[in-house]
């Protein structure tokens, strides 16, 4: 492996839902720092028994800057370890921006996201025909600002399938805007700590998900999952479908008439 740094995407909790790239890479550095809030540290388990290890939990920008450079300049194999999938949510774009600037070599490697690990959960699929094609992926405006056109509410007005961010704690707010624009009684999920082993998941709707969240005493650590997908009639894909044609399969009717 190269002298580099490398963000990793650990998955959402389970370790073996890292990526076998990501695994490769990990069992062969000489520095991790890993998210230490969220990543499992069973993940650690597969470092080299001389491999340094930070807990960027505890550290500010700064200090996982500064031992990303010494161990650069020391020819160091580096290993950034984000959970999830480090593209959402993941705080990488400022790390990315300074190493590109200290002329450091990164690489990102991609990993299982908690909200499809949400949807697995409960056995849901996001995107049915006749019901929605789309994700959204968003959070409620906490301490953390969102811009005024992707407000919660005007993006339930939408009626696409949704999957809500770090976001539990605040689940009044959420409820209330998701019922001012979805403007129905729509279906929702929460699910805490996904593919962990104390998994939670509780389903219901608008009028209700409140009081089984708060009874559940979930406040951290949750993926909400929202839209018609989790409890609807659907029509089946064309893709499997007999009378369907495409590229590698003609329609059962096609066949016959020719």
């Amino acid at each position: 492996m190269e002298n580099k740094v490398y963000f990793i995407g650990a998955g959402p909790g389970d370790p073996d839902l890292i990526t076998v790239k990501g695994r490769k890479i990990l069992e062969g550095a000489d520095v991790v720092i890993y998210a230490g809030s969220l990543v499992s540290k069973e993940h650690l388990n597969f470092c080299r028994k001389t491999a340094e290890i930070y807990n960027s939990a505890s550290m500010t920008l700064k200090e996982v800057m500064e031992v990303m450079k010494d161990s650069y300049s020391d020819g160091k194999v580096i290993v950034r370890l984000h959970t999830g999938d480090p593209s959402i949510y993941g705080a990488i774009k400022e790390q990315m921006d300074e190493l590109s600037k200290l002329n450091i070599p990164y690489e990102v490697v991609p990993g299982v996201s908690s909200f499809t690990a949400a949807a697995a959960a409960i056995k849901k699929e996001f995107t049915l025909p006749g019901v929605s094609q789309t994700v959204i992926l968003t959070r409620v405006q906490g301490r953390t600002p969102v811009p005024q056109t992707e407000d919660l509410e005007n993006l339930a007005r939408i009626g696409a399938s949704m999957a809500i961010f770090l976001s539990v704690s605040m689940m009044d707010r959420v409820v209330q805007k998701l019922k001012a624009g979805y403007g129905r009684n729509v279906p929702i999920a929460v699910i805490k700590m996904a593919t962990w082993e104390d998994e939670k998941c509780i389903i219901g709707t608008l009028n209700d998900i409140l009081d089984k969240v708060k009874s559940e005493n979930i406040t951290k650590t949750a993926q909400i999952l929202v839209g018609d997908f989790i409890d609807c009639n659907y029509k089946n894909s064309l893709l499997y479908d007999e009378n369907f044609s495409h590229g590698y399969r003609k329609g059962k009717n096609e066949n016959r008439s020719n």
